[in-house]
Protein backbone atom coordinates (compact mmCIF):
# COMPACT_ATOMS: atom_id res chain seq x y z
CA UNK A 1 0.00 0.00 0.00
CA UNK A 2 1.28 3.16 -1.10
CA UNK A 3 0.46 6.69 0.74
CA UNK A 4 0.82 9.85 -0.30
CA UNK A 5 1.47 13.38 1.96
CA UNK A 6 1.35 16.77 0.41
CA UNK A 7 2.24 19.20 3.06
CA UNK A 8 2.73 23.49 2.85
CA UNK A 9 5.82 24.17 4.61
CA UNK A 10 4.85 27.61 5.64
CA UNK A 11 1.58 27.78 6.05
CA UNK A 12 -2.20 27.96 4.14
CA UNK A 13 -1.66 31.77 2.93
CA UNK A 14 0.18 33.44 0.75
CA UNK A 15 0.74 36.72 -0.94
CA UNK A 16 0.44 36.78 -5.06
CA UNK A 17 3.76 37.05 -6.24
CA UNK A 18 5.33 34.77 -3.32
CA UNK A 19 6.57 31.53 -4.32
CA UNK A 20 4.71 28.29 -2.91
CA UNK A 21 6.67 25.75 -1.01
CA UNK A 22 5.09 22.01 -1.21
CA UNK A 23 6.28 18.91 0.30
CA UNK A 24 5.43 16.15 -0.91
CA UNK A 25 5.95 12.51 0.33
CA UNK A 26 5.53 8.77 -0.93
CA UNK A 27 5.47 6.34 1.47
CA UNK A 28 5.22 2.44 1.09
CA UNK A 29 3.37 1.11 4.39
CA UNK A 30 3.50 -1.84 3.58
CA UNK A 31 4.73 -3.95 6.80
CA UNK A 32 5.73 -7.26 5.26
CA UNK A 33 8.77 -7.47 3.62
CA UNK A 34 7.54 -10.06 1.55
CA UNK A 35 5.11 -8.13 -0.23
CA UNK A 36 7.82 -6.50 -2.74
CA UNK A 37 8.52 -2.97 -3.96
CA UNK A 38 5.59 -0.49 -4.97
CA UNK A 39 6.48 1.35 -8.81
CA UNK A 40 4.68 4.68 -9.16
CA UNK A 41 5.07 5.51 -13.21
CA UNK A 42 4.94 9.30 -12.10
CA UNK A 43 4.32 12.21 -10.58
CA UNK A 44 2.91 16.00 -11.05
CA UNK A 45 2.23 18.69 -9.45
CA UNK A 46 0.68 22.11 -10.27
CA UNK A 47 -1.38 25.10 -9.13
CA UNK A 48 -4.88 25.95 -9.97
CA UNK A 49 -7.68 28.82 -9.28
CA UNK A 50 -11.48 27.74 -9.71
CA UNK A 51 -14.06 30.25 -10.11
CA UNK A 52 -17.97 29.53 -9.04
CA UNK A 53 -20.43 31.57 -9.65
CA UNK A 54 -24.14 32.15 -8.71
CA UNK A 55 -26.02 31.49 -11.57
CA UNK A 56 -29.05 33.55 -10.63
CA UNK A 57 -26.66 36.54 -10.32
CA UNK A 58 -23.65 36.29 -12.53
CA UNK A 59 -23.57 35.17 -16.48
CA UNK A 60 -20.28 34.12 -17.78
CA UNK A 61 -19.23 36.16 -21.33
CA UNK A 62 -19.55 33.03 -24.19
CA UNK A 63 -15.54 32.85 -24.45
CA UNK A 64 -15.25 32.02 -20.65
CA UNK A 65 -18.34 29.52 -20.60
CA UNK A 66 -16.67 26.50 -20.61
CA UNK A 67 -16.85 24.98 -17.22
CA UNK A 68 -14.43 21.98 -16.08
CA UNK A 69 -17.03 19.84 -15.92
CA UNK A 70 -17.07 19.34 -19.82
CA UNK A 71 -13.17 19.20 -20.62
CA UNK A 72 -13.04 16.70 -17.24
CA UNK A 73 -15.30 13.91 -19.51
CA UNK A 74 -13.73 14.54 -22.16
CA UNK A 75 -10.40 12.50 -21.15
CA UNK A 76 -9.86 8.89 -19.45
CA UNK A 77 -9.33 8.44 -16.18
CA UNK A 78 -5.53 7.34 -16.36
CA UNK A 79 -5.03 11.18 -17.63
CA UNK A 80 -3.81 13.63 -15.38
CA UNK A 81 -6.38 16.37 -15.61
CA UNK A 82 -5.94 18.65 -12.33
CA UNK A 83 -9.81 20.08 -12.59
CA UNK A 84 -11.51 16.99 -12.81
CA UNK A 85 -14.31 17.03 -10.83
CA UNK A 86 -14.29 20.65 -9.49
CA UNK A 87 -17.08 23.03 -10.10
CA UNK A 88 -16.82 26.02 -12.34
CA UNK A 89 -14.30 27.50 -14.63
CA UNK A 90 -10.41 27.28 -14.58
CA UNK A 91 -8.80 30.74 -14.39
CA UNK A 92 -5.43 29.94 -13.45
CA UNK A 93 -3.60 26.80 -14.30
CA UNK A 94 0.10 26.47 -13.68
CA UNK A 95 2.09 24.55 -15.95
CA UNK A 96 2.73 21.01 -14.35
CA UNK A 97 6.23 20.12 -12.90
CA UNK A 98 8.04 16.28 -13.17
CA UNK A 99 8.38 14.82 -9.54
CA UNK A 100 9.79 12.07 -10.99
CA UNK A 101 9.19 9.01 -13.48
CA UNK A 102 9.35 5.20 -12.41
CA UNK A 103 10.01 5.97 -8.41
CA UNK A 104 10.48 2.01 -6.74
CA UNK A 105 9.82 1.81 -3.40
CA UNK A 106 10.64 -1.14 -0.78
CA UNK A 107 8.27 -2.04 2.23
CA UNK A 108 8.89 0.59 4.49
CA UNK A 109 10.85 3.34 2.29
CA UNK A 110 10.08 6.84 1.71
CA UNK A 111 10.75 9.18 -0.60
CA UNK A 112 10.34 13.15 -0.30
CA UNK A 113 10.25 15.58 -3.06
CA UNK A 114 9.89 19.60 -3.06
CA UNK A 115 7.39 21.66 -5.24
CA UNK A 116 8.24 25.23 -5.71
CA UNK A 117 6.21 27.76 -7.90
CA UNK A 118 5.50 31.82 -7.95
CA UNK A 119 2.19 32.60 -7.59
CA UNK A 120 1.05 35.15 -10.45
CA UNK A 121 1.26 38.82 -8.83
CA UNK A 122 -2.13 39.24 -11.29
CA UNK A 123 -3.85 36.20 -10.16
CA UNK A 124 -7.57 36.66 -8.34
CA UNK A 125 -7.43 36.41 -4.80
CA UNK A 126 -9.07 33.86 -3.22
CA UNK A 127 -12.77 35.32 -2.48
CA UNK A 128 -16.14 33.99 -1.11
CA UNK A 129 -18.44 36.22 -2.24
CA UNK A 130 -22.65 35.81 -2.76
CA UNK A 131 -22.26 35.86 -6.49
CA UNK A 132 -18.58 34.41 -6.94
CA UNK A 133 -16.09 32.43 -5.16
CA UNK A 134 -12.47 32.13 -6.27
CA UNK A 135 -10.96 29.07 -4.72
CA UNK A 136 -6.65 28.25 -4.80
CA UNK A 137 -5.52 24.38 -4.81
CA UNK A 138 -2.06 22.84 -4.99
CA UNK A 139 -2.94 19.26 -7.43
CA UNK A 140 -0.31 16.42 -7.27
CA UNK A 141 -1.82 14.23 -9.76
CA UNK A 142 0.43 10.18 -9.17
CA UNK A 143 -0.28 6.87 -11.45
CA UNK A 144 0.29 3.51 -11.04
CA UNK A 145 1.77 1.86 -14.46
CA UNK A 146 -1.31 1.12 -16.11
CA UNK A 147 -3.81 2.31 -13.04
CA UNK A 148 -6.46 5.28 -12.88
CA UNK A 149 -4.29 8.19 -11.60
CA UNK A 150 -4.69 9.43 -8.27
CA UNK A 151 -5.49 13.43 -6.89
CA UNK A 152 -4.42 14.98 -3.64
CA UNK A 153 -5.82 18.47 -3.61
CA UNK A 154 -4.59 21.00 -0.89
CA UNK A 155 -6.52 24.13 -0.49
CA UNK A 156 -4.83 27.47 0.10
CA UNK A 157 -5.36 30.98 0.29
CA UNK A 158 -4.12 34.16 -2.09
CA UNK A 159 -4.33 37.54 -0.74
CA UNK A 160 -3.41 40.12 -3.52
CA UNK A 161 -1.55 43.43 -3.67
CA UNK A 162 -2.22 45.22 -6.76
CA UNK A 163 0.78 46.83 -8.65
CA UNK A 164 3.02 44.84 -7.01
CA UNK A 165 4.76 43.50 -10.27
CA UNK A 166 5.32 46.89 -11.08
CA UNK A 167 7.93 47.72 -8.48
CA UNK A 168 11.41 46.16 -8.56
CA UNK A 169 11.93 43.28 -6.56
CA UNK A 170 15.11 42.04 -7.31
CA UNK A 171 17.53 45.32 -7.11
CA UNK A 172 20.26 44.85 -5.22
CA UNK A 173 20.91 48.60 -5.10
CA UNK A 174 17.43 49.76 -3.39
CA UNK A 175 17.32 47.03 -0.80
CA UNK A 176 15.27 47.21 2.54
CA UNK A 177 17.22 48.38 5.20
CA UNK A 178 15.86 46.86 8.32
CA UNK A 179 14.44 49.23 11.09
CA UNK A 180 16.98 48.55 14.22
CA UNK A 181 20.29 50.26 13.28
CA UNK A 182 21.85 47.75 15.62
CA UNK A 183 21.14 44.62 13.17
CA UNK A 184 23.10 44.04 9.87
CA UNK A 185 21.06 43.32 6.94
CA UNK A 186 22.80 40.62 4.78
CA UNK A 187 20.29 39.80 2.15
CA UNK A 188 21.40 40.36 -0.94
CA UNK A 189 17.95 40.88 -2.94
CA UNK A 190 14.59 41.83 -1.49
CA UNK A 191 12.03 38.96 -1.35
CA UNK A 192 8.29 39.83 -2.86
CA UNK A 193 7.04 39.94 0.73
CA UNK A 194 9.48 42.34 2.01
CA UNK A 195 8.34 44.84 -0.47
CA UNK A 196 5.06 44.00 -0.36
CA UNK A 197 5.14 44.50 3.48
CA UNK A 198 7.02 47.73 2.97
CA UNK A 199 4.28 49.00 0.92
CA UNK A 200 1.32 47.99 3.09
CA UNK A 201 3.33 49.92 5.88
CA UNK A 202 3.44 53.00 3.79
CA UNK A 203 0.40 52.93 2.34
CA UNK A 204 -1.62 52.20 5.51
CA UNK A 205 0.38 54.88 7.57
CA UNK A 206 -1.26 56.87 10.05
CA UNK A 207 -1.93 60.50 7.98
CA UNK A 208 -3.89 63.69 8.87
CA UNK A 209 -7.00 62.82 10.33
CA UNK A 210 -10.19 63.15 8.06
CA UNK A 211 -12.94 65.40 9.18
CA UNK A 212 -16.80 65.07 8.47
CA UNK A 213 -19.68 67.12 9.31
CA UNK A 214 -22.88 64.84 9.61
CA UNK A 215 -26.12 66.95 8.86
CA UNK A 216 -29.60 66.16 7.95
CA UNK A 217 -32.50 68.53 6.96
CA UNK A 218 -32.77 70.18 10.50
CA UNK A 219 -28.92 70.80 11.20
CA UNK A 220 -26.17 69.60 12.33
CA UNK A 221 -26.03 65.96 14.39
CA UNK A 222 -22.68 65.81 15.02
CA UNK A 223 -18.68 65.57 13.78
CA UNK A 224 -17.06 62.69 13.13
CA UNK A 225 -13.05 62.06 13.36
CA UNK A 226 -11.50 59.33 10.93
CA UNK A 227 -7.90 59.09 11.41
CA UNK A 228 -6.71 57.55 8.77
CA UNK A 229 -9.10 55.79 5.63
CA UNK A 230 -6.71 53.05 4.67
CA UNK A 231 -6.39 49.82 6.83
CA UNK A 232 -4.60 46.87 6.64
CA UNK A 233 -6.56 43.03 7.68
CA UNK A 234 -6.14 42.99 11.52
CA UNK A 235 -6.32 46.57 12.30
CA UNK A 236 -9.02 48.59 14.23
CA UNK A 237 -10.53 51.02 12.63
CA UNK A 238 -10.94 53.81 15.21
CA UNK A 239 -12.99 57.15 14.86
CA UNK A 240 -14.45 60.08 17.48
CA UNK A 241 -18.51 61.59 17.53
CA UNK A 242 -18.38 65.03 18.50
CA UNK A 243 -21.42 65.59 19.71
CA UNK A 244 -21.24 68.78 21.84
CA UNK A 245 -21.08 70.90 18.22
CA UNK A 246 -25.27 69.05 17.05
CA UNK A 247 -27.72 70.87 16.85
CA UNK A 248 -30.08 68.32 16.78
CA UNK A 249 -30.48 65.32 19.37
CA UNK A 250 -28.92 62.09 18.46
CA UNK A 251 -30.46 59.01 20.35
CA UNK A 252 -28.12 56.31 19.07
CA UNK A 253 -25.93 55.52 16.78
CA UNK A 254 -24.41 52.21 14.76
CA UNK A 255 -21.13 51.90 12.39
CA UNK A 256 -20.92 48.79 10.32
CA UNK A 257 -18.54 47.57 8.60
CA UNK A 258 -19.04 46.30 4.89
CA UNK A 259 -17.96 45.27 1.90
CA UNK A 260 -20.18 45.28 -1.34
CA UNK A 261 -19.91 42.91 -3.98
CA UNK A 262 -20.33 44.21 -7.63
CA UNK A 263 -20.67 41.87 -10.94
CA UNK A 264 -19.41 43.78 -14.04
CA UNK A 265 -22.05 44.92 -16.42
CA UNK A 266 -21.13 42.43 -18.56
CA UNK A 267 -21.78 39.88 -16.40
CA UNK A 268 -24.97 40.64 -14.70
CA UNK A 269 -27.33 37.99 -14.98
CA UNK A 270 -29.78 41.46 -15.27
CA UNK A 271 -29.11 45.22 -16.05
CA UNK A 272 -30.82 46.06 -12.73
CA UNK A 273 -29.16 44.26 -10.76
CA UNK A 274 -27.77 45.63 -7.06
CA UNK A 275 -25.10 45.27 -5.56
CA UNK A 276 -24.61 42.71 -2.58
CA UNK A 277 -23.80 43.87 0.60
CA UNK A 278 -22.39 41.70 3.31
CA UNK A 279 -21.80 43.17 7.00
CA UNK A 280 -19.11 41.84 9.09
CA UNK A 281 -18.77 44.08 12.42
CA UNK A 282 -20.75 46.52 14.17
CA UNK A 283 -20.47 49.07 16.54
CA UNK A 284 -23.82 50.36 18.43
CA UNK A 285 -24.35 53.02 21.29
CA UNK A 286 -26.90 55.11 22.82
CA UNK A 287 -25.71 58.77 22.84
CA UNK A 288 -28.30 60.79 24.06
CA UNK A 289 -26.79 63.95 25.95
CA UNK A 290 -23.03 62.18 25.52
CA UNK A 291 -20.75 65.13 24.24
CA UNK A 292 -17.73 63.05 23.28
CA UNK A 293 -17.00 59.38 22.42
CA UNK A 294 -15.37 56.63 20.01
CA UNK A 295 -16.02 53.71 18.17
CA UNK A 296 -13.46 50.54 17.30
CA UNK A 297 -14.04 48.18 14.75
CA UNK A 298 -11.77 45.14 14.39
CA UNK A 299 -11.13 44.14 10.76
CA UNK A 300 -11.14 40.17 10.48
CA UNK A 301 -8.49 38.54 9.43
CA UNK A 302 -10.09 36.40 7.26
CA UNK A 303 -12.07 39.35 5.01
CA UNK A 304 -10.60 39.93 1.47
CA UNK A 305 -9.04 43.59 0.68
CA UNK A 306 -10.67 45.13 -2.08
CA UNK A 307 -9.94 43.64 -5.61
CA UNK A 308 -11.23 44.10 -9.20
CA UNK A 309 -11.37 41.07 -12.16
CA UNK A 310 -13.21 40.56 -15.25
CA UNK A 311 -16.51 39.38 -13.62
CA UNK A 312 -16.56 41.07 -9.92
CA UNK A 313 -15.39 44.10 -8.11
CA UNK A 314 -15.35 44.46 -4.40
CA UNK A 315 -15.30 47.46 -2.62
CA UNK A 316 -15.20 48.56 1.70
CA UNK A 317 -17.28 51.45 3.47
CA UNK A 318 -18.56 51.95 6.94
CA UNK A 319 -22.43 51.92 7.12
CA UNK A 320 -23.61 54.85 9.63
CA UNK A 321 -27.05 55.22 11.38
CA UNK A 322 -28.34 57.98 13.57
CA UNK A 323 -31.20 57.85 15.36
CA UNK A 324 -32.45 61.56 16.00
CA UNK A 325 -35.51 63.00 17.91
CA UNK A 326 -37.84 65.17 16.06
CA UNK A 327 -38.57 66.72 19.70
CA UNK A 328 -36.32 68.75 22.30
CA UNK A 329 -35.49 65.91 25.09
CA UNK A 330 -34.72 68.02 28.32
CA UNK A 331 -31.62 66.92 30.01
CA UNK A 332 -30.86 66.16 33.42
CA UNK A 333 -31.03 69.06 36.39
CA UNK A 334 -27.55 69.91 37.76
CA UNK A 335 -26.17 67.94 40.81
CA UNK A 336 -27.23 68.80 43.96
CA UNK A 337 -24.45 70.82 46.01
CA UNK A 338 -23.81 68.33 48.17
CA UNK A 339 -22.57 65.95 46.06
CA UNK A 340 -25.40 63.22 46.24
CA UNK A 341 -26.61 61.18 43.17
CA UNK A 342 -29.52 62.34 41.49
CA UNK A 343 -32.04 59.70 38.74
CA UNK A 344 -33.07 61.44 35.68
CA UNK A 345 -35.83 59.51 33.96
CA UNK A 346 -36.20 59.71 30.67
CA UNK A 347 -39.08 60.22 28.19
CA UNK A 348 -41.25 57.13 27.25
CA UNK A 349 -41.50 57.45 24.48
CA UNK A 350 -39.80 59.43 21.50
CA UNK A 351 -40.56 60.59 18.16
CA UNK A 352 -37.32 59.84 15.78
CA UNK A 353 -36.00 59.14 12.80
CA UNK A 354 -33.33 57.44 11.28
CA UNK A 355 -30.41 58.95 8.42
CA UNK A 356 -27.95 56.49 6.96
CA UNK A 357 -24.95 57.64 5.79
CA UNK A 358 -21.72 55.15 3.76
CA UNK A 359 -17.87 56.30 4.04
CA UNK A 360 -15.94 54.25 1.18
CA UNK A 361 -12.27 53.25 3.06
CA UNK A 362 -9.90 50.84 1.72
CA UNK A 363 -8.33 47.63 3.12
CA UNK A 364 -5.20 46.15 2.35
CA UNK A 365 -3.56 42.79 2.60
CA UNK A 366 -1.68 41.81 5.45
CA UNK A 367 1.41 39.58 6.81
CA UNK A 368 0.12 36.27 5.19
CA UNK A 369 2.07 34.73 8.27
CA UNK A 370 -0.25 36.74 10.65
CA UNK A 371 -3.41 35.61 8.26
CA UNK A 372 -2.04 32.00 8.91
CA UNK A 373 -2.95 32.15 12.95
CA UNK A 374 -6.35 32.60 12.24
CA UNK A 375 -7.58 30.11 9.05
CA UNK A 376 -9.40 26.91 9.47
CA UNK A 377 -7.37 25.22 6.70
CA UNK A 378 -5.19 22.08 6.97
CA UNK A 379 -1.60 22.56 5.57
CA UNK A 380 -1.85 18.67 4.93
CA UNK A 381 -3.60 16.51 2.62
CA UNK A 382 -3.22 12.75 1.78
CA UNK A 383 -4.26 9.73 -0.39
CA UNK A 384 -3.79 5.88 0.20
CA UNK A 385 -3.10 4.11 -2.83
CA UNK A 386 -4.25 0.62 -2.62
CA UNK A 387 -3.44 -2.15 -5.30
Amino acid sequence: MLEVVASLIRGPVFLAGETINCEVTFTNTSPDNNSGDEVLAWSSVQIICQCTVSESRVMLPRKNALSTEEVSTSGCETSFVPNRGERGLTVLCTKPKILFCDLKLSPGMKRSYQFEEVIPTDAPPSFRGQAVKYSYKVIVGTQRLEKTTKIVRVPFRVLVLYGLNDISVYNENEEISPSNPFLHNHRKENSVLDVALQVISTVTARKAPHSYNITNARGRVAKFLLFKQAYKLGEDIVGMFDFSVGTVTCVQYSVTLQSEEQVSEECRRRLSQGTAVTSYVKHQEMCLHTVRTHMNIPIPLTATPGFMTDIVCQRWRLHFEFVTSLDEISGPDSLPNDGGERQWQGPSTLNVETMVWDLPIKIFPTNPIHASSVTLMKTTASIQMNN
